[in-house]
């Protein structure tokens, strides 16, 4: 199916250097070198401009006097949809992410979930941590303050795409607390998506889209501090660099500088993102782009808090307990840079080809504790510095062609391609003096603890991986009423080296096969059914020191789908069942090195989603989740999830006072537990979360924003992912300022 929409070729509105540009816009650039970089972008483009003036926001006083524009119409290029910042809504018309083919939800056989920038703006969800912790299925295992892992439907997330493409995750988890300022939208397909991502796993696919330059000329800026000295710093500045708008660019930046309810933690980021888009004919774009994310952390957890006493029973510290050294840190920097090509042929067909380059530099040096502690007196835990030093590149390269065929008097649709990706990982471990000193009581721990040489020992990793794949899929339209989505993903997973004395080498192939069918009972309301392979390969050891084989297995979901009020609505009903054999679950330690055991595991149960704008003044996203996870005997496995899982986020335009938005958020799960030895259980209870924001436009470039986060000032555990846990922040508040022009 063909879209289209409208590219300006020459145009009236103002562009970067011929735009006023106010200065605190240009004062909250940080660092200085983003500064730079826009400085650059206006010097650029300041020799051909003509007067005009910018649509404005639909959200501006609809009085207000515009030129017209002098615009095409050119068909979108693969997987395009309107941006979610220019909908201002909760949901999307159209998504790519799970059969790389641009349908809508309901013609999506799988189940989708979006972020929208509205979304991410209202409740200032400015890390990813915080936007899945909003998303419908999506657990957040926050295990350390600077390591995360993700699941869904009881199984951990390692498919990450950006803008389509996906990024392998060498060890299958976060460092850093990755930044959204630069993301339009983060959409989200839960069940297995091999067609796209490459692997079938059957948790969900993380698809992260971000911004693009616009064509008319815009600019944002935002100050918000918060409890615990949180202070940030965000600007966007956007628009063409030519009076023929043929040649655009934006440019994002922000800062941060905190302090934390964590005793001695402390961050520090700064975030920059450049684009370019050049028209180089009616038909061919070509885009380039760079991110620099740089996170500084002092005195970060490496592991956390112990969860029982020698006698089996509960840990009880304040939530401000933190076990790291006054000398730790954790750095970690991360850059990318793309290019894509994209022509689109007379036919409708379209071609587009993609290559990236990711680097992330991590530099830490880190204190460990472990050990069981006495009730009464605290005491029986032990100390284990370490210095780590690494470097993670990926190369990945994408093509793929997409467009319509016609076959017995209908149109269809086709999508061909083939992707490669090198993943290559170099660090280091320098482990430090007075592994296993006894330590004080965490009750009084005050991070005094003298920093040792890192001379003890050394170890490490060297390791390549290479993953190939081949991918096509086809939507056929036997009548109006039904569509069948067929595809297949061929992969083959290679590696060579060596991780801290475990061989990395291996080498693993298979098709993952995808089926898939939707039936419209009426233009609005569809059932749907899917059924995918699924092949994993695992990089997590075993007791022996050896890699666990690939996960295989199948998944199977089936659904109702509805689209409401012109589409500004979606809801949905989905019923899964995933058949999983050698899924790793975390067994023990080897010294500090987790090791794991392969467990057969079946989940099974239902979703139910809304999403969109319910009234005119109404937005909202609701979702709940009920599961189970047993093994082939029928006990339950990965206990650390929750079987229960609810999340509504709300917003409404007070109709007596127009420039008042209200909302709030709530987040609600079943308790957990884990069984880290005999008679000793972990148990976190159910709790519910609730988040409170109202906006008041002052005029139509200037609001503020207040946020205030678990307002119930809940005491909970952020993870039992592992036997070490810490707990979540209390109540705190944000307060932003933001300027449009």
């Amino acid at each position: 199916m063909t879209q289209r929409s409208t590219r300006p070729k020459k145009t009236n509105t103002p562009s970067f250097a011929q735009a006023p540009v106010p200065r605190l816009v240009r004062a909250l650039f940080l660092p200085r070198w983003a500064g730079l970089a826009t400085s650059a972008l206006l010097a650029c483009s300041a020799h051909a401009q003509t007067p005009g003036t910018s649509t404005p926001d639909p959200r501006e006083n609809a009085s207000e006097a515009t030129l017209s524009e002098v615009r095409v119409t050119a068909t979108m290029t693969p997987g395009e949809a309107v941006p979610s910042e220019r909908t201002r809504s909760y949901t999307v018309e159209r998504s790519a992410s799970a059969t790389r083919l641009n349908l809508s939800p309901r013609e999506t056989p799988q189940s989708v979930s979006v972020v929208t920038r509205e979304q991410i703006e209202d409740f200032k969800l400015n890390t990813i941590n915080d936007v899945l912790d909003n998303t419908p299925g999506i657990v957040v295992e926050k295990v350390e303050t600077d390591r995360t892992y993700y699941t869904s439907r009881g199984f951990d997330i390692n498919n990450f795409q950006v803008d389509g493409i996906g990024v392998p995750l060498t060890y299958g988890n976060i460092s850093g607390q990755i930044d959204t300022a630069i993301y339009d939208r983060i959409e989200v397909v839960r069940g297995a998506n091999g067609l796209s991502s490459g692997t079938g796993n059957p948790s969900a696919t993380i698809n992260f889209i971000r911004k693009r330059p616009t064509a008319d000329f815009q600019a944002s800026a935002g100050l918000t501090l918060g409890s615990w000295d949180y202070r940030r710093l965000d600007a966007d500045v956007s628009g063409p660099l030519n009076a023929a708008g043929t040649l655009r660019g934006r440019v994002v930046a922000a800062g941060l500088d905190k302090d934390s309810y964590l005793d001695r933690y402390e961050q520090k980021k700064s975030l920059f993102y450049g684009i370019l888009e050049a028209d180089l004919s009616d038909a061919t774009l070509l885009t380039f782009g760079h991110t620099l994310e740089d996170g500084r952390s002092k005195n970060p957890m490496w592991g956390a808090l112990p969860m029982y006493y020698t006698d089996g029973t509960p840990t009880h510290y304040d939530v401000s307990t933190n076990p790291a050294a006054d000398w730790s840190y954790w750095n970690v920097k991360t850059q990318s840079t793309f290019a894509e090509l994209a022509h689109r042929f007379t036919n409708d067909w379209q071609v587009k080809g993609t290559l990236t380059h990711n680097r992330t530099d991590s530099d830490s040096k880190l204190f460990y504790v472990y050990g069981t502690p006495d009730r009464a007196t605290g005491l029986g835990l032990f100390a284990y510095p370490s210095e780590y030093a690494g470097v993670t590149r990926q190369d990945i390269a994408d093509i793929n062609a997409t467009g319509p065929f016609t076959l017995a008097g209908r149109k269809h649709e086709l999508v061909v391609g083939a992707s490669w990706a090198r993943s290559t990982l170099e660090d280091e471990s320098n482990y430090g003096r007075g592994i296993g000193t006894p330590i004080q009581d965490l009750a009084t721990w005050t991070g005094n603890y003298p920093e040792p040489a890192f001379d003890a020992s050394v170890d490490g990793s060297q390791f390549t991986e290479y993953r190939r794949s081949a991918y096509a899929a086809v939507r056929i339209n036997p009548t109006d009423a039904v569509k069948l989505v067929f595809g297949a993903n061929a992969t083959a997973v290679e590696e060579r080296g060596t991780s801290y004395g475990v061989s990395r080498r291996k080498s693993e192939s298979a098709v993952s096969p995808y089926a898939g069918v939707i039936y419209d009972f009426t233009p609005n309301l569809s059932a749907y059914a899917s059924y995918t392979d699924i092949f994993n390969p695992q990089h997590e050891i075993d007791i022996n020191r050896q890699t666990l084989a690939p996960i295989k297995g199948n998944n199977k979901e089936v659904g109702l789908k509805g689209e409401f009020f012109d589409k500004r609505l979606n809801a949905s009903l989905a019923v899964f069942r995933t058949k999983q054999d050698n899924v790793a679950e975390a067994a023990g330690y080897l010294g500090t090195d987790t090791y794991y055991r392969g467990v057969d595991a079946l989940s099974q149960g239902y979703e139910l989603e809304l999403a969109g704008n319910i009234t005119s003044r109404l937005q909202a996203t609701a979702g709940y989740t009920q599961l189970s996870i047993e093994d082939k005997d029928g006990h339950d496995v990965r206990t650390f999830t929750p079987r229960r899982l609810l999340r509504v986020t709300t917003t409404y335009r007070v109709p007596t006072i127009e420039r008042l938005k209200v909302g709030a958020s709530l987040q609600w799960r079943d308790s957990t537990y884990r069984e880290p030895a005999a008679d000793v259980t972990i148990r976190q209870s159910a709790y519910t979360l609730v988040n409170l924001m109202a906006r008041y436009d002052f005029t139509d470039k200037v609001s503020a924003t207040l946020n205030i986060n678990n307002v119930t000032d809940r005491k909970y555990l952020t993870s039992l992912y592992w036997d070490q846990a810490y707990y979540g922040a209390p109540r705190h508040a944000l307060l932003s300022l933001n300027v449009k022009y």
